[in-house]
């Protein structure tokens, strides 16, 4: 190693690779802050540290300020769009921690960092450092020379690299850096908007500098072009000599390197922890500032700043090609104790009945909880301490051991813990096992606090532990047809990995209930989500029955339409093409029938955009159209249902079991999975035939469906308290009646089916934001007869628009807008100066506290039916929930009673200022249920 390092990093560069490394997954605060440039800089920063242990470091910001380049060519950069507004909030933020750290920044008004990177290099480079210049930039591959290197971050899968004389030339096929002008001037420069040379790419310009060795020698040789190419070069003269002094970075900018200034020096510690506190990068605050409570660890991170004896962690993964510096299982203090003998088991299970809550997992043979065997369980109910305990695969054997489990498990007044504990509970179910007592699931826990982030406890543990958990994959190798099963897992190695599941959510839980009840959701976790887990795990392993051979036969009858619809299209065309291609599709539209003169073809695809909502535009301008939308919905209804549902039936229960999710849709609906039930159509004919396929389980039983009558628009009345509404609602008038009375100024007599249908798309429409131009539309009405629906409406509920206003202001001020049970949804862009993202920002904080009202509602109202049902010992049960309804497999002998249980507690769920109404069929499937 030198005696002298310098680090000189890219400021922007490094920023915005970190911004875009978090784009689909950012990193947002409590204060709605996107601080994913933030945290990707100092990853960046503290894996350099770490790893090449620089001496000094200095970090070049670009200025706003105008440069000799652009003044030289006004269209420099031009195409460049702003920058995004998240990363002009992040780099107040990333000046502040350079700062606390002491970390000098470098910027020159009228020149670049390039620029100003450049000449310090070159002149710490003749004072004897080893200089290396952080940057994915190719235009500093010019500065390399003796003792200058470039530090290419990780890229795409690529480890770090660093480019000196010899990796430049080869990379660039010329013999001195300082020829990269030459080719980058031939080549041109699209992210600056620097033209090079007309039909001279890449591969072209290497070549040519390759063999004349300059731009100059190049048209000093001209003749030896031929034809197009040689007029091509030559028209482009002006530009290549012009991108020659574009591209040429200036090392002779007035700034002085400074070997004092330069080195690196102890971090002023309180201005260092208040910003990272404002940040909540916790995690890496203990890493960075040692606090008391924080687990020993190996030095090495910033130990080349005074100061700092251990390694700073960060407080979430970033994406593959940014840095990341966990603690692992090796540096990590830990006790971990395998429990494989009776008396150790008896040992454990009385320590478990001393304590007043646990944390539990399961280790299986697979993911799929109706076919999957118990490997081991694992416990914890201490910081770093956990045990592991095999079960056998001889199930008989594993039964005789779980019973040892059942009274523990069976506690109602021993709290459970766990990671997606509702996977658990299914588990241990399918051994006889049940679960009571009160549950905390640190998945939905940190769902609740962070809706719009990931929830896996790998990214929770980096995130909040600062720790790198065991990957499964290292045990049973990447997911395909030959990986293998936790059964094969060496014991030792499945007991670490095991306990280690099970330390990591113990603690997770500590940090997580402190946080529930600081921002005041304890009581949405423990009344709604808790209760619902067990609710929500007993529907999934009782499934649902499927009429297999009518699905055949409907298969049959759609394939048939599918042909009939197809031969249509063709004839409808005037040629034969694949109506299933969106290639051929666009051409029969666009370019044969021209049905949109505008039409244009994607870069990427070289095809015309087909997708539905440019299909609905077209509606009026062709009947082949909707043929074709008809077309696709028969094509979708019958590859995703239809011929897929059969499919899913499970061999042992002859059911179809699906998997509802509590952890994905931010408003706090349900989603499910392998059947999507959210998903099954409802609003077309051929789409409603699906439901007849969904059966009772035997001839002594019946499905029961009951939903909610227009839950959002009655609490839209509650929430907006507007008189006119709650009036209607209380009255028990047809809310889309009473609303076309109201616009159109006529008795409620009077109003036509027409009129009834427009003012039932405002209502839906117009609290979620839609425009006249979207209502014109969605009615297929003129914007004119839309503006007035909507300014009837407005002018008939004036407190629905108080209401939106209200919402909009609120999420301004606090960053997020809440439910009637306190759910939370954030909204990062509601004071973006982003017009797109600020819109869509106030629409969603207009209509998630309605969706998650109504999610909530029927969340309680789930809980309190199981309740009833399991008091009055009902074996009628609850098989799907689907919105606003919920469908049952009923015993005829139980109709009447399951009836009236379940519309009382669908009813009584919350109190409104509104009635709350819930409407059951009962039939031999669900279509004749509903």
């Amino acid at each position: 190693m030198a005696d002298k390092k310098l680090f000189l990093f890219d400021a922007y560069a490094l920023i915005y690779r970190a911004h875009f490394a978090f784009i689909q997954n950012p990193r947002i605060n409590s204060k709605g802050i996107n601080t994913s440039a933030v945290l990707g800089f100092a990853n960046t920063l503290e894996e350099v540290f770490r790893k090449e242990k620089p001496t000094h470091a200095a970090v070049a910001f670009d200025t706003p300020d105008p440069t000799f380049r652009h003044k030289m060519y006004d269209q420099y950069k031009a195409q460049r769009p702003p920058m995004p507004e998240d990363i002009q909030i992040a780099v107040p933020y990333i000046r502040k921690y350079l700062a606390a750290l002491n970390i000098p920044i470098v910027e020159m008004s009228g020149w670049e960092a390039d620029d100003v990177v450049g000449t310090l290099a070159h002149q710490a480079a003749e004072q004897g450092f080893d200089v290396y210049m952080m940057t994915p930039d190719k235009d500093y591959c010019q500065l390399v020379k003796e003792n200058v290197w470039i530090y290419k971050p990780k890229s795409k899968g690529k480890e770090v690299e660093i480019w000196g004389i010899p990796e430049v030339c080869e990379a660039y096929n010329i013999s001195d850096p300082i020829q990269i002008i030459d080719v980058l001037s031939l080549w041109g420069d699209a992210s600056d908007n620097v033209p090079g040379a007309d039909g001279v790419g890449e591969k072209g310009s290497k070549e040519i500098i390759g063999k004349y060795g300059s731009v100059d020698a190049m048209y000093a040789h001209i003749n030896d072009f031929k034809g197009k190419k040689k007029d091509k070069i030559l028209a482009s003269k002006d530009n290549v000599y012009r991108a020659l002094q574009l591209i040429t970075i200036d090392t002779k900018v007035p700034v002085q390197f400074d070997e004092a200034l330069f080195s690196l020096k102890d971090p002023n510690k309180p201005e260092l922890k208040l910003l990272l506190e404002e940040l909540e990068f916790r995690a890496l605050a203990t890493r960075l500032l040692g606090t008391s409570d924080a687990p020993p660890q190996q030095a090495g991170l910033f130990d080349t700043l005074p100061g700092f004896g251990a390694p700073a962690q960060t407080d979430e993964p970033a994406a593959e090609e940014l840095p990341t510096s966990f603690a692992t299982s090796t540096e990590w203090p830990h006790e971990y104790i395998l429990v494989n003998d009776a008396d150790a088991i008896h040992a454990l299970i009385k320590s478990l009945e001393l304590t007043t809550e646990f944390c539990f997992d399961t280790e299986t043979t697979g993911t799929d909880v109706h076919t999957a065997e118990l490997v081991g369980m694992s416990f914890c109910w201490e910081a770093h301490k956990a045990y592991y305990i095999p079960v056998p695969a001889n199930q008989q054997e594993a039964h005789n051991l779980l019973s040892y489990f059942k009274p523990i498990f069976a506690n109602n007044a021993i709290g459970k813990i766990g990671q997606n504990i509702k996977f658990d509970l299914q588990m241990l179910a399918s051994y006889g096992v049940e679960i009571a007592g009160k549950l905390f699931d640190t998945m939905i826990a940190h769902y609740l606090l962070e809706p719009d982030m990931r929830h896996n406890m790998n990214a929770l543990s980096e995130n909040y532990l600062g720790y790198s958990p065991i990957k499964i994959e290292t045990l049973i190798g990447e997911k395909g047809k030959s990986q293998g099963t936790m059964r094969d897992v060496p014991l030792d190695k499945i007991a670490e990995y095991a306990a280690e599941d099970a330390d990591i959510t113990w603690q997770l839980a500590q940090i997580f209930r402190t946080r529930l009840e600081k921002e005041n959701l304890l009581a949405l976790f423990n009344q709604i989500e808790m209760p619902l887990i067990p609710v929500l795990a007993k529907m999934e392993r009782t499934g649902v029955c499927i009429n297999t051979p009518a699905l055949a036969d409907y298969a049959v009858e759609l394939q048939h339409d599918i042909q009939t619809l197809e031969a249509e299209l063709i004839e409808m065309a005037g040629e034969p093409f694949n109506p299933a291609s969106p290639k051929q599709l666009g051409e029969i539209l666009f370019d044969k029938l021209k049905l949109d003169p505008m039409a244009k073809k994607t870069e990427k695809s070289n095809q015309y955009a087909t997708n539905e909502k440019v299909l609905q535009k077209l509606s009026t301008k062709h009947p082949i159209i909707n043929k074709i939308l008809d077309y696709r919905e028969l094509r979708k209804l019958l590859s995703t249902y239809v011929e897929a549902l059969p499919l899913l039936v499970n061999e042992r229960t002859g059911r179809v079991h699906t998997s509802y999710n509590q952890a994905v849709a931010a408003t706090g609906r349900l989603s499910s999975t392998d059947p999507n039930l959210q998903n099954i159509p409802v609003r077309t004919t051929k789409g409603r035939e699906l439901r007849k396929a969904f059966i009772p389980s035997d001839a002594a039983h019946q499905l029961l469906s009951a939903d909610y009558s227009q839950i959002e628009l009655r609490i839209i009345a509650h929430l907006s308290g507007d008189s006119n509404m709650v009036e209607a609602f209380r009255n028990g008038y047809d809310i889309h009646a009473a609303t076309a009375a109201k616009i159109y100024n006529i008795p409620i007599e009077e109003v036509s089916r027409e009129m009834r249908s427009n003012a039932k798309g405002a209502n839906f429409g117009i609290v979620y934001g839609i425009s006249s131009f979207g209502l014109a539309e969605n009615l297929g009405i003129s914007r004119t007869e839309a503006k007035m629906l909507i300014d009837g409406y407005f002018a008939n509920y004036p407190g629905v628009k108080v209401y939106m206003d209200k919402c909009v202001a609120t999420a301004r001020e606090h960053g997020y807008v809440s439910t009637l049970m306190g759910r939370k949804r954030y909204l990062p862009d509601i004071n973006s100066a982003n017009g797109m993202g600020r819109g869509m920002a106030e629409r969603n904080a207009i209509n998630a506290p309605i969706q998650g009202s109504a999610a909530d509602i029927i969340k309680l109202a789930m809980i309190r039916i199981d309740a009833e049902f399991t008091a009055q010992n009902i074996q009628s049960t609850m098989t799907m929930q689907v919105h606003d309804e919920l469908v049952f497999d009923v015993l005829e002998t139980e109709i009447d009673t399951v009836k009236e249980i379940v519309i009382r507690q669908m009813e009584a769920a919350v109190a409104l200022s509104v009635p709350l109404t819930a409407e059951a069929g009962i039939g031999h499937n669900w279509l004749e249920a509903h």
